[in-house]
């Protein structure tokens, strides 16, 4: 019995992030700019930017290889998101969060990439 209270929470926790991640998506796609796409998991935490025109993945960053508190490393993955972005010559992108709230390390990475140069 409670396994199954269990299993039907977790069914509706999965769907209310899906239907979040939708309404923030479409808000990000209607822009008609490439995407900076976040992700974000307990250790770590990792960014991309999308040309969703042409499908492609233009630059990508994660935080692996770096040393620091989780939100130092954060702030560097923007910053060298937007050294790799200017190689591509992309200068305006839309902040795609997914589903995680704009704060703690997302905010840390979306302000490293505005002083690296991307404008949302």
């Amino acid at each position: 019995m409670f396994t199954m209270l269990i299993k039907g929470l977790l069914k509706q926790i999965k769907k209310s992030r899906i239907r979040r991640v939708k309404r923030v998506r479409m808000a990000v796609m209607a822009q008609k700019r490439v995407r900076l796409s976040v992700f974000r998991s307990n250790k770590h935490i990792a960014a991309q930017i999308i040309d969703d025109t042409a499908k492609k993945t233009l630059a990508a960053v994660n935080d692996m290889k770096m040393k620091g508190t989780k939100q130092e490393r954060a702030k560097a993955v923007g910053m060298q998101l937007a050294q790799e972005a200017k190689k591509q010559k992309v200068t305006h992108v839309a902040f795609d969060r997914a589903w995680y709230k704009f704060h703690g390390r997302v905010r840390s990475l979306a302000e490293g990439a505005k002083e690296g140069g991307l404008q949302f």
